[in-house]
C-alpha cells in the first residue's frame, strides 16, 4: 500500500518496503534523495563508493541506509534486485511508526 502516490515507500505488514535505485562506485557514500523512473515510479537514490562485487555494494547500501534511517542493520533486507541496480529493501518493525518516521527524513534530506 503507497504511502503517498509519489513516494518510494510502501506500507506493509509488518515494515515498509523502500524502492531503491543504487549506484555503486560512487564519489561518495550518500543519500540523494527520491526520483522518477521512467515508468513513474519513485526510487530513493543511493550511491555507494563500494564496487558491485560480493555483496560489497549492498552491504554499503544497508549500512548507509541504517545509520541514515537510525535502525539496527539486521532490520534492512533486500527481498528484491539483489543483482540490480533497482532493489527493493523491506525495513522490519512497526510499520506505522517506521512509515511516519521514513517520510519525514525523506522530506528532509531532500531540501
Amino acid at each position: 500500500m503507497p504511502i503517498d502516490p509519489g513516494s518510494p515507500l510502501r506500507r506493509g505488514e509488518n515494515g515498509v518496503r523502500v524502492a531503491i535505485r543504487l549506484t555503486p562506485r560512487a564519489a561518495r557514500d550518500r543519500v540523494d534523495g527520491v526520483a522518477r523512473e521512467a515508468d513513474g515510479g519513485a526510487v530513493l537514490k543511493v550511491g555507494v563508493t563500494a564496487v558491485p562485487e560480493d555483496g560489497k555494494a549492498n552491504a554499503a547500501m544497508i549500512r548507509l541506509l541504517a545509520k541514515e534511517w537510525k535502525v539496527p542493520k539486521g532490520s534492512i533486507a533486500i527481498v528484491a534486485g539483489a543483482t540490480d541496480r533497482r532493489k527493493t529493501v523491506f525495513v522490519e518493525g512497526d510499520a506505522a511508526a517506521l512509515a511516519t518516521r521514513l517520510e519525514e527524513w525523506m522530506t528532509r534530506s531532500s531540501q
